[in-house]
């Protein structure tokens, strides 16, 4: 009875360890992704770099699209 009782106790204690750790790591996560809006909410298109970046998406994109169309690069 009691070595169930002991048992119990450390599978609960292991639970909650492990929720504890993921949702620490959850709040990480999320903390990460509002950095990660707080900066792409203050980037100026004006920006050199934003330029760059949006550059290099549109040509992913075209690269992308000639993918779709059965285009060989």
């Amino acid at each position: 009875m009691t070595s169930d009782i002991v048992l119990s106790l450390s599978a609960l204690t292991g639970l909650a360890m492990v929720a504890m750790a993921t949702l620490r790591g959850w709040d990480g996560w999320l903390a990460l992704k509002r950095l990660e809006l707080e900066r792409a909410g203050a980037a100026d298109y004006g920006d050199t770099a934003s330029l760059i970046d949006l550059a290099d998406m549109r040509e992913r994109l075209r690269k992308l699209e000639a993918i779709a169309a059965g285009v060989d690069l």
